[in-house]
């Protein structure tokens, strides 16, 4: 019996942000190969199912996020769920990571929020993949970034963003520079109180459009900070769930800072062998 929880992140309202399952740590959780948890993943069909280790003697945990098809590097509101979970468990923060993008830290910030600490991720122009615009459904000249692991499109404004209707089919046989995982467009907000608003392509690892996408902002701050000229931001996505979080830039980490709320919690039956 794998115990689990579902949490709804980048909101402080049940059914809105972004859902991820989080397989809690424990005998048989970690016993699982990677086979499993990607199968595990695929049965939950959520954007990514975390896969958090029992702590270390240092109190550092191994942290592991799948999406339905493939391994991510890094995922945000999938950490910020795992926090989440944890602490209703009953571990304290600041809770101490290792992932595939090195140590991540989540601590309290004010109010129920949490804080993600995470590597700055600053894009840079670049020519666009071929085929990229014409499936997002943009005219060619429309300019192009790219940090590590998420290209950036800018737009001149929310509408514009709100009225994109991408094929995911021919977005999904684009050539992206490798190590990047998808496509954020983004503009700036109609709104007084936010700075920027996106939305987050994934079909290459198999999320067409993910609701709140902590990765994304890890490029998004940057991007904006300089823009702006500021280094604390309000972002929202402009999925159809939606989510809010608070971006902020310090030197070479971004902090995301977001509420999460658990909407479901129960325990897996696998039968042995059958997994």
């Amino acid at each position: 019996m794998l115990p689990y929880r579902v949490v709804d992140a980048f909101t402080s309202r049940p059914f809105s942000g972004n859902p991820a399952a989080v397989i809690l740590p424990g005998e048989a959780s970690d016993a699982l190969d990677d086979p499993q948890r990607q199968r595990l993943a695929a049965e939950m069909n959520l954007s990514e199912t975390a896969f958090p280790s029992p702590p270390d003697r240092e109190g550092v945990r191994r942290l592991r996020w799948f999406t339905p098809t493939t391994e991510v590097t890094l995922c945000g509101h999938a950490t910020l769920a795992t926090a989440h979970a944890l602490l209703e468990e009953g571990a304290e923060a600041p809770l101490r990571f290792h992932s595939a993008s090195g140590h991540l830290t989540v601590a309290m910030d004010e109010g129920e929020r949490l804080r993600l600490d995470f590597p700055s991720d600053a894009p840079e122009p670049l020519e666009a993949p071929t085929g990229l615009m014409e499936a997002l459904g943009l005219p060619d000249d429309t300019p192009f970034l790219s940090g590590s692991r998420c290209a950036l499109v800018p737009l001149p404004n929310e509408a514009a963003l709100m009225a994109l209707d991408p094929d995911p089919a021919a977005l999904g046989r684009v050539a992206l520079p490798p190590g990047v995982m998808g496509v954020s467009v983004t503009a700036p907000a109609d709104s007084q109180v936010v700075h920027f608003a996106s939305r987050f392509f994934g079909p290459w690892v198999g999320v067409p459009e993910d609701p709140v996408t902590g990765m994304a902002h890890t490029v998004l701050g940057p991007y904006w900070a300089a823009e702006l000229g500021t280094h604390e931001l309000e972002a929202r996505q402009r999925s159809r769930r939606g989510g809010e979080l608070r971006v902020r830039v310090a030197g070479d980490r971004v902090h995301l800072v977001g509420e999460a709320v658990t909407v479901a919690r129960g325990r897996m039956r696998v039968p042995p062998g059958q997994l």
